[in-house]
């Protein structure tokens, strides 16, 4: 009997110091470490509220981004990327300019948005970057950032609103690259709503009802990558974004936080630019929050797709058996859940 009582009290002993020991390293324990990511954009003014709210997200490492010269008119795209990082203090982030070229280029009146943003009440007197041109390579930002997350098997997230070319280009130089990549979170597509190819911007003849511009753009590169690659990649497309409007009583709310917080004020002045347009959904700031906030939408659902290159129905992203298979996100679960998700972020100065 007295040799079970020591033989007790022995094992006491040690789970109480191994206990002791757990506590000690949780106490000490290294934040959860944050998910790295790089941003593809188009230079719009929903692409600069998303960038806005990167900055304000804890739970990723935001690398650089990336503007393509798709959706927007570069230079001032760059000077107002440049313009919006020294109002918030972050002019370090990495800003760069990618050379990717389309199939279908964005009616001028879209792109014009660029010049709206760089002459903005909101950022005007502050400096243009001086050393500009030449602009700092997109290309060579992601293939550094690529390389760096295959060397230490630590893959990066890649969020892209815009065409998928600026990838495709730099895989197809170096496929190995794809290694790098944790995912892809795509603002793109149309699935079982109407695309947004407008006939009273582009002729009628091309304007199929199917086709969403980031897939339009470029369909050889969507095409390329869905039968490429094998990474996951989350979809975004007009299906859930269209869910997204602008609403009168969210830039009310942001207009009012405006008066005390910079972080409002400057986004309010960027949407302050299209406020009352019909059309106008926020898309990529949409689709960013899921970075940090996957809970305020329906689980995304797995599906095959394939997009349509050649033809009137270029473009036209469908479901299809022998398709690539994604996951596509096509509700939001509690929309005011988003709306007061980034009302609370852009509570800072």
């Amino acid at each position: 009997m007295r040799f079970k009582a020591l033989l007790a009290g022995a094992v006491l002993l040690v789970a109480t110091v191994l206990a002791g020991a757990a506590i000690t390293a949780d106490a000490h324990a290294s934040p959860a470490a944050k998910d790295p990511v790089v941003f593809i954009g188009g230079g719009t003014i929903d692409d600069d509220a998303a960038s806005v709210l990167l900055f304000t997200m804890q739970g990723i490492d935001y690398r650089g981004i990336i503007t393509t010269d798709s959706d927007c008119i570069y230079n001032y795209a760059m000077q107002a990327q440049w313009r919006l990082q020294s109002y918030l203090g972050k002019a370090s982030l990495p800003i760069t300019l990618s050379r990717a070229r389309g199939w279908n280029a964005f009616p001028w009146s879209y792109r014009s948005d660029a010049i709206k943003v760089y002459d903005s009440t909101v950022l005007s007197g502050i400096s243009d970057n001086a050393a500009w041109p030449p602009y700092p390579s997109g290309a060579a930002l992601l293939k550094h950032q690529l390389s760096k997350a295959v060397q230490t098997h630590k893959p990066i997230t890649l969020l892209i609103t815009d065409p998928l070319t600026t990838l495709s280009d730099l895989l197809k130089q170096n496929r190995r690259l794809a290694k790098g990549i944790k995912r892809v979170i795509w603002m793109g597509g149309a699935i079982d709503v109407p695309g947004n190819l407008d006939p009273t911007t582009i002729p009628p003849e091309i304007a199929n009802p199917k086709a969403e511009w980031n897939a339009f753009w470029d369909p050889y590169a969507v095409n390329w990558i869905f039968k490429n690659t094998s990474f996951p990649i989350v979809v975004f497309p007009l299906d859930v974004t269209d869910q997204a409007r602008l609403t009168p009583e969210f830039m009310t709310s942001l207009d009012a936080q405006g008066l005390q917080y910079r972080y409002s004020r400057l986004v309010g002045g960027l949407y302050g630019l299209v406020e009352g347009q019909p059309y106008f959904e926020m898309w990529n700031s949409l689709t960013s929050v899921y970075l940090a906030r996957p809970d305020i939408f329906a689980a995304p659902v797995p599906m095959k797709l394939t997009i349509e290159t050649e033809g009137y129905m270029q473009g036209a992203i469908t479901r299809d058996p022998k398709g690539r298979a994604v996951r596509v996100v096509t509700n939001i679960k509690d929309k005011d859940a988003f709306y007061a998700y980034v009302l609370n972020q852009l509570k800072r100065n």
